[in-house]
């Protein structure tokens, strides 16, 4: 069965074919070219739909922190425990999304050349909107974090430490599954 880039669609993410084979170089599907001059078609268009979730996902659940940090360093015994539950939340679907894109960017490794830049910080590798909101948010969190904490340093405010980690796992998860990155060369040809 040929894809729309005249490519194996069996062949995806992982760098194996159904038959768990290993697929050259040149077979696997890459992500479309947000500059490319045409739309996600198919496959791509479900990737398309995949990654703007994790887009939103990260947008609101910094909304979400940001919201709870504050509430709980402005009026700290109200809204603590509530920063608490928020923070360890975010901290667990953080370390749960970086070990997800971490185990799909060992796939890809095989076939594409992915930095630690490309694939956390989305450098080179996402379309500067999906990078600006996806380490926007990041960044918003840590300074949310950092701010807050700060209030109430030796409380249980210092649990909103932890909540950055939700925009650094989804970052990756972005740059892991949607990220385009250059054809890894034949380590025979060094």
């Amino acid at each position: 069965m040929t894809g729309t880039r005249g490519q194996d669609d069996g062949v995806r993410d992982g760098g194996l074919d159904p038959s768990g084979a290993d697929a050259p170089a040149d077979a696997v599907e890459r992500p479309v070219d947000p500059a490319g001059g045409r739309g996600p078609t198919g496959a791509d268009a479900t990737d398309a739909v995949a990654g703007e979730r994790i887009v939103r996902a990260a947008v609101v659940g910094t909304g979400v922190f940001v919201a709870v940090a504050v509430a709980a360093a402005v009026s700290r015994p109200t809204f603590s425990t509530a920063a608490v539950v928020v923070s360890l939340v975010l901290f667990a679907v953080g370390c749960a999304a970086f070990l997800w894109a971490y185990a799909v960017a060992i796939g890809r490794s095989r076939v594409d050349a992915i930095g630690m830049g490309g694939l956390f910080f989305l450098h080179g590798s996402a379309p500067r909107r999906v990078q600006l909101l996806l380490i926007g948010a990041t960044a918003v969190q840590v300074v949310a974090a950092f701010a807050t904490a700060a209030v109430h340093p030796f409380t249980s405010q210092a649990f909103v430490i932890l909540g950055p980690m939700y925009g650094l796992g989804l970052a990756g998860l972005w740059g892991a599954r949607h990220g385009t990155f250059e054809p890894r060369t034949d380590r025979a040809e060094r």
